[in-house]
């Protein structure tokens, strides 16, 4: 029940929340819907998750290989399908007795469990009961459940589902509404809730609950003494196909020691990698001529800009964990290239969607594309343009130019910091799509021959996305003139329909 998908609420003003129309991507849909245009749509049931599921039995003694699967079906056919959890379907119905304070005078039953719903339930069975406390024989749940008939007449918060609650049940943790819009877009949050970075508050109950809950997973990252330690990493690594570096291969020595007029295709302040530290780097060899990087994404997939590429794949190799420009390691491979798509908006002359995949080549009578390399790793894909905020320390890499205007002999890299507002630097040239990063003063910055090269991100519990391309900007290295990407997490639908792989990123399978 944990795979999520990103979508858009409109919001209201309200005296705690500072409420606008760019709120998209803050809030999540259920995991059985997914965003399209901005909308929560039912999933097909064929797209839910089938591994790592329990079975869920439904109305009509079907099974179900999971909840997910289950309620998609309920979704399109707009009624209710599950029945219970249980592995066989042959058992006895779960069933509920239902209680109401204004008319039962039975005496108070001898048992209780804990119940969490999540508010788009239509029965208890769909809620996940836990913590019995046997008192005799019995179990007893109590629910409260919205009923327009008692809604109070004066509507303190007006939720996207039309609901309404009492003002003072906002930006509370509590998801009233049943689809988090009373939780989102919050200044600050009530009752000790914990506010994410985007302004959603959240129960305190859900920090280190195993779920994550902010879209960075700061709930999930075990605050100690001041200090923010990392969820396992056995643990992260047995859940994601992407954003964890292999830590057998990984070369990260120094890592304390990180630095942070015409158009140019834009590592100034950059300091050499070790030779598999950055695993999802690649070089895209352009007629044995390199001259941008990418990204690795997963499956045969690349990513890099539109201006890299031409539509002749013949003319381009893909080369994996490439340290020296010029020569080869024991851990490289290199790789043809099938087929390339340009984004179909890209503008040569504005640089406008300046983004396209690679798609290699997958080896003969096999599904892959080249054979397992423990320094290969591919990095996450972001699908909410509010996963990082503004003055965030990212990083870039690739093979560009150095300070003294000299190509780089080894792969370099650098952090950098998130800018916002870069259209005060580039005015109308800035366009949707393009994003900024580096130092205004000018100290690092990403340069020519580092094009296509990515920009990667960390979250609280330190996976890495890649949140940006290397695009363009002018007077490399120079105070004033921050370097323009293409910002990843704009494109994630246009990605998602060419790669039709649905672990591109951690969420939305």
């Amino acid at each position: 029940m944990a795979s999520y998908c990103i979508c858009l609420f409109f919001c209201i003003l309200h005296s705690v929340s500072l409420l606008t129309g760019g709120s998209c991507g803050l809030v999540f849909c259920p995991p059985w819907e997914r965003c399209i245009e901005g909308r929560c749509s039912c999933k097909p049931p064929y797209l839910c998750p089938s591994e790592n599921t329990t079975r869920v039995c439904g109305q009509d003694n079907r099974s179900y290989r999971s909840y997910c699967q289950a309620m998609a079906l309920s979704c399109r056919l707009n009624k209710p399908i599950m029945s219970h959890f249980a592995e066989e379907c042959e058992a006895d119905f779960i069933s509920f007795d239902t209680l109401t304070s204004d008319h039962d005078t039975k005496s108070y039953p001898d048992a209780c469990v804990s119940v969490r719903c999540q508010g788009y339930e239509s029965s208890l069975a769909e809620c996940v009961i836990y913590d019995h406390i046997r008192i005799g024989s019995r179990k007893v749940a109590t629910a409260t459940c919205y009923d327009d008939a008692t809604a109070p007449k004066e509507c303190g918060f007006r939720c996207v589902n039309s609901k309404c609650v009492s003002l003072n049940q906002t930006c509370d943790g509590v998801d009233d509404c049943g689809d988090r819009s009373d939780e989102m877009c919050c200044k600050q949050c009530r009752k000790g809730a914990l506010r994410c970075k985007t302004g959603v508050c959240v129960s305190r109950d859900s920090i280190d609950d195993g779920q994550i809950d902010c879209l960075d997973g700061e709930d999930e990252a075990v605050k100690q003494s001041h200090h923010t330690v990392s969820l396992d990493r056995a643990y992260l690594e047995s859940k994601l196909s992407c954003g964890i570096p292999n830590a057998e291969t990984v070369d990260d020595e120094g890592g304390a020691d990180r630095g942070r007029t015409s158009r140019v295709k834009r590592v100034v302040g950059g300091v050499p990698a070790k030779p598999t530290q950055i695993q999802w780097q690649i070089a895209l060899e352009d007629n044995r001529k390199i001259d941008c990087g990418g990204a690795y994404i997963g499956g045969c997939w690349v990513l890099t800009a539109a201006h890299c590429v031409r539509t002749n794949p013949n003319h381009f190799r893909v080369k994996f964990s490439l340290w020296k420009k010029s020569k080869a390691q024991d851990t490289t491979d290199i790789v043809p290239v099938e087929e390339i798509h340009i984004h179909p908006r890209y503008n040569a002359s504005t640089y406008e969607n300046d983004i396209a995949l690679v798609q290699l080549q997958k080896l003969p009578f096999q599904e892959k594309c080249f054979v397992d390399n423990p320094a290969v790793s591919a990095v996450c894909v972001p699908w909410s343009v509010h996963l990082f905020n503004p003055n965030h320390t990212c990083s870039i890499s690739g093979w560009g130019r150095t300070a003294d205007g000299r190509a780089a002999k080894v792969l370099l890299w650098a952090n950098v910091s998130l800018i916002d507002d870069c259209v005060k630097f580039y005015g109308g040239r800035f366009k949707p799509g393009m994003m900024c990063a580096g130092d205004l003063d000018g100290s690092v910055d990403s340069c020519q021959g580092d094009s296509g090269g990515p920009l990667v991100c960390e979250d609280e519990v330190g996976v890495s996305y890649l949140w940006g391309i290397v695009s363009w900007g002018e007077k490399c290295g120079q105070p004033g003139y921050p370097g323009v990407y293409t910002q990843v997490a704009h494109y994630f639908e246009w990605i998602r329909h060419h790669t039709g792989w649905p672990a591109v990123t951690r969420f939305n399978s």
